[in-house]
C-alpha cells in the first residue's frame, strides 16, 4: 500500500530552519502582514518574504496559491514557498494551499513554519493528500519513501493529536486510490479479497463468502454477472466493532474488477478505464481502513460484491431472467447494467444479517450521472432526509462534491417488465434515477438508505486539487466524518 508522507509537528527552531535543505514554507495573508514565525523566516532569508509579498505578483495570487522563491540567500533551502492564506481560511482553501505545496516540492522535504495559524492541520492534510503517485507497475528507478514533512507550530502536541485523525483518513484514501488504479489482471476478485484480508491487522473481522455459499444464499443476480468469467465471484464482509451493542452502519460497495459490458459489449475506445468499475468497493475498503486506524467508537460493517463481467460463452444474455436473494425476478435487458445486479443481492444480505441502523451503497453505476453532474459531484439518492442531510454535511465539510437527486414512484414505470418483476434498465431517460429506483426495491421499509453514484468522481482524467490524474479516493473522508459525527457513541 502506498503510504502518505510522514508528518511531524514540532516547535519552530531558527537554526533548524536555516539548515533545512528542502522547501521552507511560510503562511502570509493577502495584506502581507507577517506573523511572528513569518518574521523570523523573513529575517532568516534577509527580507525575501517581505519583498515577495510587496510585489505586484503577490497581488495577482488568490487565497490558496503560493509564491516560489528559489534559492533564498542565507538559508540552505532550495526554495522558500510563501503560501497566501487568511488567518481563518475556508477549509478547502487551506487544503488547496497544501496541495500547491505538494506539487512544488516533488521529492524534497518540507518544513512548514505555521506558528499559531489555525489551519495548519488542514494545510498539512492537503499536502499529504496531493502527494500521491501510483508507481506499482513502473520499472527503472523507483521512488523511495516520501520525504518528510515537518510542521513548526506553537502547540506541537495538540497539533499531533488533531492530525492523527486526518492521517487515518489519508491512509484510507491512499488505499482506495491504490485499489482503483490497479489494473484488472492484477486486481481480480481473488486478489481483491486477499487485499481486504489484510484489514485483519487493524482489528477488522474479515469473512470471504465463496460461490457455493453465495449460491446457497440465493445471490443469483450477483452470480449471473460473473458467470462468464474464469474468475470466481466473491462477497467480502468486514466488521469493525467499536460501538458496543449499537446497530451497525452498513457500507455496500460495487466491486466489478473489470467491466467489458458482457454480451452487451462496450465500445473498445476507453474500455481500459473499466479497471475502475470497482470504485465503490475500493471506497468502502478505504473507509474501513480509516475507521479501524483511528479506533472509531462505532460499529461499521462493510460488504463488497467482487465480480468480473466478461462476454464468455457462459455469460448471461440480454433477455435472461434471474432471481435475486430477495426473491424478486429481474429481466436482464442490458448486461452492461450489471452493477445494480451485484448491489441488490449484497444489500439484501446486509439487511437480513445485520439489521443495520443505516445503509449506504457506493457504485460507479451510471454514465448518466456524469452527464448530469460532470466530475464535480457524486449523485446522492436517499429515502431518509436525516441520514442524507448528515452525509451531505460531512461531504461539504470535507470538500467532496455531492448533490442530492430525486427519487419517485413515477420512475418505477420505466422498470416494468413483461416477463419478470422488473427490468434492470429503464431506457436512456433519467438513467441514474431509474438505477437508484431499482436499488430502492431492495431496501427494507425500516432501513435508512443512501445510494451514491460515484461514476464521475471515483477516477478523473486530469486530476483534482487534491489528487493527481486517476483514482481520487472520493468519499473516504466524507464517510469517515459521517461515522464520527453521527454514529460514534450513538445512544
Amino acid at each position: 500500500m502506498t503510504r502518505p508522507a510522514p508528518v511531524t509537528f514540532t516547535a519552530f527552531d531558527a537554526d533548524a530552519a536555516a539548515a533545512h535543505d528542502g522547501i521552507l514554507a511560510v503562511i502570509v495573508p493577502a495584506d502581507g502582514k507577517l506573523s511572528q514565525v513569518a518574521r523570523r523566516v523573513n529575517r532568516l532569508t534577509r527580507g525575501a518574504v517581505e519583498r515577495a509579498t510587496a510585489s505586484p505578483a503577490w497581488e495577482k495570487l488568490s487565497d490558496g496559491d503560493l509564491m516560489d522563491l528559489a534559492f533564498p540567500a542565507n538559508a540552505a533551502a532550495s526554495a522558500v514557498a510563501v503560501l497566501r492564506l487568511p488567518d481563518r481560511p475556508d477549509r478547502d482553501v487551506a487544503m488547496r494551499a497544501g496541495a500547491a505545496l505538494a506539487r512544488l516540492r516533488g521529492t524534497r522535504a518540507v518544513l512548514l513554519a505555521a506558528g499559531k495559524h489555525r489551519a495548519a492541520a488542514d494545510v498539512t492534510l492537503g499536502l499529504v493528500l496531493r502527494d500521491y503517485d501510483f508507481t506499482d507497475h513502473k520499472t527503472g528507478d523507483k521512488p523511495g519513501d516520501p520525504a518528510a514533512v515537518t510542521v513548526a507550530v506553537s502547540k506541537p502536541d495538540e497539533a499531533t493529536t488533531t492530525f492523527d485523525a486526518h492521517r487515518a483518513a489519508a491512509e484510507g484514501v491512499f488505499l482506495t486510490r491504490d485499489l482503483v488504479n490497479a489494473p484488472a489482471n492484477v486486481l481480480t476478485p481473488v486478489t481483491f479479497a486477499e487485499r481486504l484480508d489484510s484489514l485483519r491487522d487493524l482489528g477488522v473481522d474479515v469473512e470471504v463468502l465463496e460461490e457455493d455459499e453465495l449460491e446457497r444464499l440465493g445471490m443469483h443476480t450477483l452470480l449471473a454477472v460473473g458467470q462468464g468469467s474464469a474468475m470466481p465471484s466473491k462477497v467480502v464482509v468486514m466488521q469493525w466493532n467499536g460501538g458496543g451493542d449499537e446497530k451497525p452502519l452498513a457500507l455496500i460497495g460495487k466491486g466489478v474488477t473489470f467491466d467489458t459490458g458482457g454480451i452487451s459489449l462496450k465500445p473498445g475506445a476507453g474500455m481500459e478505464d473499466m479497471t475502475m468499475d470497482m470504485g465503490g468497493a475500493g471506497t468502502v475498503a478505504g473507509a474501513m481502513h480509516a475507521v479501524a486506524t483511528r479506533r472509531a467508537r462505532a460499529n461499521v460493517v462493510a460488504l463488497v460484491g467482487l465480480v468480473e463481467n466478461m462476454p464468455d460463452g457462459l455469460a448471461q444474455r440480454p433477455g435472461d431472467v434471474v432471481t435475486s436473494m430477495k426473491g424478486d425476478t429481474v429481466e436482464v435487458i442490458n448486461t452492461d447494467a450489471e452493477g445494480r445486479l451485484v448491489l441488490c443481492d449484497v444489500m439484501w444480505y446486509a439487511q437480513d444479517r445485520f439489521a443495520p441502523a443505516g445503509m449506504i451503497d457506493l457504485a460507479t453505476l451510471t454514465g448518466a450521472i456524469i452527464v448530469g453532474l460532470g466530475h464535480e459531484n457524486a449523485g446522492v439518492f436517499s429515502n431518509d432526509d436525516a441520514l442524507c442531510d448528515a452525509f451531505l454535511a460531512a461531504a461539504k465539510a470535507e470538500g467532496e462534491g455531492a448533490w442530492r437527486m430525486p427519487l419517485g414512484a413515477a420512475y418505477d414505470k420505466l422498470l416494468k417488465s413483461r416477463v419478470a418483476d422488473m427490468k434492470n434498465v429503464g431506457g436512456r431517460a433519467a438513467g441514474s434515477i431509474t438505477a437508484a429506483q431499482f436499488l430502492q426495491r431492495f431496501v427494507k421499509d425500516d432501513t435508512p438508505w443512501i445510494h451514491l453514484d460515484i461514476a464521475g468522481v471515483a477516477s478523473v482524467a486530469k486530476g483534482t486539487d487534491l489528487s493527481p490524474a486517476g483514482a481520487t479516493g472520493w468519499g473516504v473522508r466524507a464517510l469517515d466524518r459521517l461515522i464520527a459525527d453521527r454514529f460514534e457513541n450513538a445512544g
